[in-house]
């Protein structure tokens, strides 16, 4: 491979059709507001499952930290490199080639993106359900059979939610990132409150004796884990298939860089927003994971019949961050948890709905994609049919009542994705050694180099012990292979026509 200087190629996407609304501080709400959903108040139950230690359930969280902030420090060089409507799909392309791309492009449409909105839609929905009854998954309107597809009173509220945010990220940049704004920092004062009440209000010495006074047990590298009948795992394995929950939660922080194009300044505040936006939220995912051990214990009975019996691992319908609050204030306290949980699945719906778009905008562009998606609003100069064909393949998702299962199966493709672009700052420190970097990479190589081996073991780990979680999503990323060559031979068919 030649290491010899070139030109980054020119994008296929005028710049100069969206509008730079976003300063750092919308950027860095985006970064947070889209990491932050459900997952934080809920996954934490399965990890305790898991690991069977509370040392564990913490390095859990250390672990995908580091994995993030080390993500987006190198992503930051690439963002400050490129910042091009579509991100990710950008560096990727220009670094490996426009197949991989697609193929990102392809699973982010397909799966990860609207597959999320559609998952934390209905999470609002869920927490809604909590104040009036009647909304319910079980509420069906429209019922197909003994399955759960349809339209219940649960999934309509979903539909709802995501026809109003993509309606109003329809009307400007700036009108999207100011619901974003608001809604982030209100749902980082609701976990910033869990966390300061819950250390000095909500500490309980049962728990903190139960946690803190065994804190390291099952937790040295000969000590067995079960991850199924006739499974068990040492403490490197177990710790790895626990990622599935706590990278989920911190996932999305990527989406920032599918803005780049409407960010102002965005070489310098590309990079700022994602290190200060993951910097942020890993603190308080960390934090929040240290307040419920203090609240209550890991260890319960599933038919435990108060709160603190049944414990972290068996928190009704994994809800511990609900538990917790029901510990401290009772009914009161659970009602509290339920709105912070609606404020934070909203505004995570919003960011996504917000950046995903500009993805798909990109590879329309690109000739990669239907190419209605390529055009934009022309008062608002938002990409308005990319947001309505995300909006409706959403819907679709929430209707289908598959998007829970198919997020866990794409996981595995989501890692595979990040490494491939941290690949993407090595390929192309070789080949293009001296375009303008306003930003480098902190600790490249090292960083990088661990947070690749890193999460190849993780992928490794749920190859061998969960194959539920990788081949489904290899394969539907596999998939997109064919469908890139029938589109690029689509498209220099109708190259020749026209000339």
């Amino acid at each position: 491979m030649s290491t010899k200087a070139e030109p980054l190629p020119v994008t296929a996407v005028p710049e100069q059709e969206l509008v730079k609304g976003l300063g750092l501080v919308s950027a860095t709400t985006l970064v947070m507001g889209s990491m932050i959903g459900s997952g934080i108040f809920i996954v934490s139950a399965d990890i305790a499952r898991l690991v069977d230690s509370p040392a564990l359930l913490i390095l859990a969280w250390v672990i995908t930290g580091f994995l993030t902030i080390t993500g987006a420090l190198a992503y930051g060089e690439l963002a400050a490199m490129m910042p091009k409507a579509g991100g990710q799909y950008v560096f990727l392309r220009e670094s490996l080639g426009p197949l991989w791309g697609f193929l990102y492009g392809w699973t982010l449409f397909l799966v990860i993106q609207t597959g999320t909105i559609a998952a934390v839609g209905v999470a609002f929905g869920k927490f809604l359900g909590y104040f009036f009854p009647s909304i319910s998954a079980q509420n069906w309107i429209v019922h197909l059979g003994n399955t759960n597809m349809g339209l219940s009173t649960q999934n309509l509220v979903a539909i709802l939610v995501v026809l109003l945010l993509s309606g109003i990220n329809v009307f400007g940049i700036k009108t999207g990132a100011l619901v974003q704004n608001v809604f982030t920092i209100a749902k980082v004062s609701a976990l910033l409150g869990l966390i300061l009440v819950a250390v000095f209000v909500g500490r309980n010495s049962g728990a903190v004796s139960a946690n803190f006074g065994d804190f390291w047990r099952n937790a040295s590298l000969s000590s067995q884990h079960v991850v199924a009948a006739g499974i068990t795992v040492g403490t490197l394995a177990i710790l790895a298939i626990a990622q599935v929950g706590s990278l989920f939660s911190a996932d999305a922080w990527n989406n920032v860089t599918f803005t780049a194009a409407e960010v102002q300044n965005a070489k310098r505040n590309l990079p700022l927003a994602l290190a200060l936006g993951t910097g942020i939220v890993i603190a308080l995912y960390v934090a929040a994971n240290f307040v419920y051990l203090t609240v209550l214990p890991l260890d319960g009975d599933p038919h435990g019949a108060t709160v603190f019996a049944r414990g972290i691992k068996y928190a009704a319908e994994d809800r511990v961050g609900t538990a917790v609050m029901y510990q401290m204030f009772g009914a009161t306290g659970a009602a509290l948890m339920a709105v912070a949980i609606m404020l934070s699945t909203f505004g995570c719906a919003n960011g996504l709905i917000l950046s995903g778009a500009r993805v798909y905008y990109a590879m329309a562009k690109d000739k990669l994609f239907f190419q209605p998606v390529a055009r934009v609003h022309p008062q608002y100069r938002t990409p308005a049919i990319s947001l309505a064909v995300q909006a409706i393949w959403t819907c679709i998702l929430c209707l289908s009542g598959s998007y829970g299962q198919l997020l866990d199966y794409i996981v595995f493709a989501v890692l595979i994705f990040y490494v491939l672009t941290i690949v993407s700052l090595f390929v192309l420190r070789r080949t293009r050694p001296n375009a303008e970097r306003p930003y480098r990479a902190v600790g490249y190589p090292v960083l990088p180099a661990i947070y690749i081996a890193i999460a190849l073991y993780i992928d490794i780990v749920l190859l061998l012990y969960k194959p539920q979680y990788t081949w489904p999503g290899l394969i539907i990323v596999l998939l997109g292979i064919p469908v890139y060559y029938m589109w690029s031979r689509r498209t220099a068919a109708r190259s020749e026509v026209t000339t």
